[in-house]
């Protein structure tokens, strides 16, 4: 596959450009009942994301392309299939090739939908 099937990208679950780390990056997101989050990332192209830290733990996995997670000054380059940990309070930022696809699982609320 080359993206995500069209029914996980409904305009409604969009992810605002205001809510992104990375430019030029499209994302979705769905939320659970307990306000925990899932995103699903595609980079048009090569980036760099902005440094932040979440009030929560995030998982996330390379679905395709390769992005390299930068925490707390450490480098952990993921390929396709490479899952990573992020601890809640961790600095962190990255990097991604163009066709980066990645799904992130948020332990808390990251993004506001377009009604808050």
């Amino acid at each position: 596959m080359q993206d995500f099937p069209d029914f996980m990208k409904s305009k409604s679950n969009h992810i605002s450009s205001k809510e992104q780390n990375t430019e030029d990056i499209d994302g979705y997101f769905y939320e659970g009942s307990d306000g925990s989050q899932m995103a699903f990332w595609t980079c048009y192209s090569a980036r760099v994301s902005k440094k932040h830290a979440h009030e929560f733990d995030e998982y996330m996995v390379c679905v395709s392309g390769q992005y390299t997670a930068i925490l707390n000054g450490e480098e952990f380059v993921l390929n396709p299939g490479d899952e990573l940990f992020i601890p809640k309070g961790t600095e962190q930022w990255g990097k991604c090739i163009a066709g980066t696809r990645t799904i992130h699982a948020f332990g808390g609320k990251r993004i506001m939908g377009a009604e808050e």
